[in-house]
């Protein structure tokens, strides 16, 4: 009797292990499917990088010619003001040079010394005036007492 039931047991966990590795399929031709699947998706993804440097490289080409456009526009329209205007009008243009308006050669002379870079701090009202920048600046220390300690915890 215990020689069937072993006999069972036997058959039924080769019939668990046949449908088991059924279900893995673990066979040669699918580990190769898989290989193929996996270089097709390398290979996609290799294009689509291509593809993205192709399209930045062409994008900073276009923002070169579209800069040296508005280079050629900006002369333009100053070398016109200049010939066609008063010298009022044509001295508030910067020069018609066609690299003053984009470059800082060092001259500081000029409509171009008048443009200052925007401060990130409040300009004093007087020169003993505390910075905004300062630690205590808009703490009004005339509110606490001299003689109290702010630091101590207060007992009654």
């Amino acid at each position: 009797m215990i020689w069937l039931i072993a006999i069972g047991c036997l058959v039924a966990g080769i019939i668990i292990g046949v449908v088991f590795a059924s279900r893995l399929n673990t066979s040669p031709a699918r580990v190769l499917e898989l290989e193929n699947q996996i270089r097709d998706l390398k290979d996609t993804h290799n294009n689509y990088r291509d593809n993205v440097s192709d399209h930045f490289s062409m994008t900073a080409e276009l923002f070169q010619h579209m800069t040296e456009s508005y280079k050629e526009v900006y002369q333009h329209l100053a070398s016109g003001a200049q010939e066609l205007c008063s010298n009022d009008v044509a001295s508030k243009l910067l020069p018609a040079r066609s690299e003053s308006a984009f470059q800082n050669d060092g001259d500081e002379s000029g409509p171009v010394a008048s443009l200052n870079p925007p401060k990130d701090y409040a300009a004093k009202q007087k020169p003993g005036q505390k910075g905004a920048l300062s630690e205590d600046f808009g703490i009004d220390k005339t509110r606490a007492a001299p003689d109290e300690d702010i630091s101590a915890p207060h007992t009654h």
